[in-house]
Order: structure tokens, then C-alpha cells, then sequence
């Protein structure tokens, strides 16, 4: 009795604007956010040419995600064929490379968003590169966006199950990112109510 007490006066003080809230995100985090939100094709491949059928093509693959100073740094695997298709074949020539993309973490309201896209290694190859450039400074960032709010939202869509109590993120604003170390941490306020 005295413990469902203390758990409901703690509870009802979290009714209140919540200050300076730390949320820390792992680099699996991220990376799995990309996978669902962008590598989820067969095989988890993205095709930026062509398809699985496609005699010539371009695709990557096998994404990661690590800090480095103060970007997060995208590896990925580039597989291709270059050339014309003829008769079901390519004629011409396949590169299996890799590239580094990196980026700085932003701000964007409720949401983790990621901005000043730098490729920190090219494939080595022109005609790819061209190709892959557009993909690895546009695309791949825009792709690894986190809404906050809808991820601390569905985190705390079981509290009633779990406390008996029915916990609820009603407003959330990030005020700052920096990656630290092996987490970036994001610096927040929100509105928690408790029924």
C-alpha cells in the first residue's frame, strides 16, 4: 500500500513540464531506423539503378552506423554493373565498393533529423560516384530521421499494462543533439500527464 502511494505521488509530479531531459541514442538506433525506413527491399538492398532482374544495375547494401568526433557516419556496400544491356546481360564493367557518408546531428522540432551531409569516401569510380553522390548526401540522411515524440509515445503506450498506471507524452520539444562518445544525446522538454 505504502509503495502504490509513494509510485502515485511520483506519478502526479510528472503532470508538470518535464526540464532538460536527456535522450540517448545508440548508433544501432539509428541504424536500424535506416533498415526499416529504407533497406527493407529483398535482401536488404536499395536499388539506386535497375532492379534484382535488371541486367545492369547499382545497389547498396549492408548499412552501419558509428560516431566519429561529432558527426554519425554512414558505411555503406555498393554493388554494380555498369554498362548496356544486351540479350539479358550487361556488357560492361561491375565495382563491389564501399562509402562514408557523414552528417551532423539537427534539431527539427519533434524530431532527431541530421543536416551538412560531407562523403568522407567515394567508391573510386566516376561513373558511380556520380550516381551514388545525390543517394549518399540527400537521400541516406533524410532517411535516418527519428520522430521523438512518436517513439517516447509508443515506449510509453503500455504503461497501464506494466505500472497500472496510464502515462502519456502529450508535447515534446529537442533543443539540442551532440554526439558524445558512443550515444547521441539529445538535450529535450516535454509534457507528461498521468491518469
Amino acid at each position: 500500500m505504502k509503495r502504490s502511494l509513494l509510485v502515485l505521488a511520483l506519478m502526479s509530479l510528472l503532470t508538470v513540464k518535464a526540464r532538460a531531459i536527456e535522450l540517448k541514442v545508440s548508433s544501432g538506433a539509428l541504424e536500424r531506423t535506416l533498415k526499416q525506413q529504407l533497406f527493407s527491399g529483398p535482401d536488404g538492398r536499395y536499388y539506386l539503378r535497375g532492379d534484382a532482374n535488371s541486367a545492369c544495375f547499382v545497389y547498396v547494401d549492408n548499412p552501419s552506423v558509428i560516431f566519429k568526433d561529432d558527426r554519425v557516419v554512414i558505411h555503406v556496400h555498393t554493388h554494380s554493373r555498369l554498362g548496356a544491356g544486351m540479350f539479358g546481360k550487361c556488357v560492361g564493367v561491375g565495382f563491389n565498393t564501399e562509402a562514408d557518408v557523414s552528417v551532423m546531428p539537427d534539431a527539427e522540432g519533434e524530431s532527431i533529423g541530421f543536416r551538412d551531409a560531407r562523403i568522407d569516401r567515394f567508391t573510386g569510380n566516376k561513373e558511380l560516384d556520380f550516381i551514388l553522390v545525390p543517394f549518399l548526401s540527400r537521400k541516406l540522411p533524410a532517411n535516418m530521421k527519428l520522430n521523438a515524440l512518436e517513439l517516447l509515445r509508443t515506449a510509453l503506450g503500455r504503461s497501464k499494462e506494466s505500472t497500472g498506471y496510464m502515462v502519456a507524452l502529450d508535447a515534446l520539444k529537442i533543443h539540442s543533439m551532440l554526439v558524445a562518445k558512443d550515444k547521441l544525446t539529445v538535450d529535450l522538454d516535454g509534457d507528461l500527464h498521468v491518469d
